[in-house]
C-alpha cells in the first residue's frame, strides 16, 4: 500500500508539473527558444495565489483566475522585452535576455517581499477521504480535476479557433505563416503569453499543494518544467505532460524508496538519459536540416 501511496501523490505533482511543462512547451513552439524566465514565472502566479488566499481570502477558483491573468501580462512584458526586439538578433542574445531577466524578477522578489518561506492557509484543512489503506485528499483531486480541464480547454483552443491555428501555424513554420497571412509578431506573442499564463496556474497549484511559496522556488520549478518538456520532446504538448506525470511518480518513488535528496537529482538524471538516447523526447518531431 505504500507504494500505490506514494503513486497518487506522485501523480497529484506529476500533474503540477505537466502543466508546468504544457506552458513551457507551448513557449517553445511559438518562440523556437527556451525560456530561462518560466521558473519565476510559475513562482510569481504562486505568491498571486498566496496574496489571493493568505489577505484577501479569496476562494481557490478567484486565485487561479488572478493568477492567471497576472502571469499573462507577464509575459507580453517579457514579449516585449526579451523577444520582439530581438527577433533579427542571433538568437543567444534572447536566451540571454530570459537569463537577466529571470534573475531580475528573483532577486526584486527577493527585495520586496524578504527572503523567507511563506505559509498558504490550508484551504480544506487537511480533508481527505480514504479506500482501504490509500489516503487521497480534497486538494489532490482538485488539482486533478484543474490539470485535466484546462489540459482538455487548451486542446480546443489549439484545434477548434482561429487563433489556436495560427499558433500551430507558427509553431510549424514561421514563414510559411507569414504567407497564408498571419501575424506572426502577434501570435508570438499570445502563445508566450498563453504559456506563462498556464505556469502562473501550476504556481498557484504548487504552493496551495505545499502550503508555502519563497521566492527562490523558480529555479526548482524550472528545472522540473525542462526535464519534463525534454522527456516528452520540446515540440511536443502531450509529450510535455507525460513527462511531467513520469517525473512527479519517478521523484515520489525515489524519496519513499531511496532518500529524499534524491528529488532534484531524479530530474537531472532523466533530462541525461533523453539526450543520450533519444534527443528529440519520446514524442518530439525531429527538425530536417539541424
Amino acid at each position: 500500500m505504500f507504494f500505490l501511496q506514494q503513486l497518487i501523490n506522485g501523480l497529484t505533482q506529476g500533474m503540477i508539473y505537466a502543466l508546468m511543462a504544457i506552458g513551457f512547451s507551448v513557449i517553445y513552439g511559438v518562440v523556437g527558444l527556451v525560456s530561462f524566465v518560466h521558473g519565476e514565472v510559475i513562482m510569481l502566479g504562486a505568491f498571486t495565489g498566496f496574496f489571493m488566499i493568505s489577505f484577501l481570502g479569496t476562494n481557490l477558483l478567484f486565485a487561479l483566475i488572478v493568477g492567471f491573468i497576472v502571469t499573462w501580462i507577464l509575459g507580453m512584458v517579457v514579449d516585449s522585452l526579451a523577444y520582439r526586439p530581438f527577433k533579427d538578433a542571433p538568437r543567444e542574445i534572447p536566451l540571454i535576455m530570459t537569463i537577466g531577466l529571470s534573475i531580475f524578477l528573483r532577486s526584486l522578489t527577493q527585495v520586496i517581499l524578504g527572503t523567507q518561506q511563506r505559509v498558504i492557509p490550508s484551504i480544506f484543512e487537511g480533508k481527505y477521504f480514504v479506500i482501504g489503506d490509500i489516503r487521497i485528499t480534497y486538494i489532490q483531486i482538485i488539482i486533478a480535476v484543474i490539470v485535466i480541464g484546462l489540459s482538455l480547454a487548451l486542446q480546443q483552443f489549439l484545434y477548434r479557433t482561429r487563433t489556436g491555428l495560427s499558433l500551430r501555424a507558427v509553431s510549424m513554420d514561421k514563414d510559411a505563416a507569414a504567407l497564408v497571412g498571419v501575424n506572426v509578431s502577434k501570435t508570438i506573442r499570445t502563445g508566450y503569453s498563453l504559456g506563462c499564463a498556464l505556469g502562473g496556474v501550476s504556481g498557484v497549484l504548487l504552493g496551495i499543494y505545499y502550503n508555502s511559496v519563497h521566492p527562490v522556488m523558480g529555479a526548482s520549478a524550472s528545472m522540473k518544467a525542462f526535464a519534463s518538456t525534454v522527456f516528452g520532446g520540446l515540440t511536443s504538448i502531450p509529450g510535455a505532460a507525460i513527462g511531467g506525470i513520469v517525473l512527479g511518480i519517478a521523484e515520489n518513488l525515489g524519496v519513499g524508496y531511496l532518500h529524499s535528496g534524491f528529488r532534484d537529482i531524479i530530474a537531472f538524471v532523466i533530462i541525461i538519459a533523453i539526450l543520450l538516447i533519444r534527443p528529440s523526447g519520446i514524442m518530439g518531431r525531429k527538425e530536417a536540416g539541424k
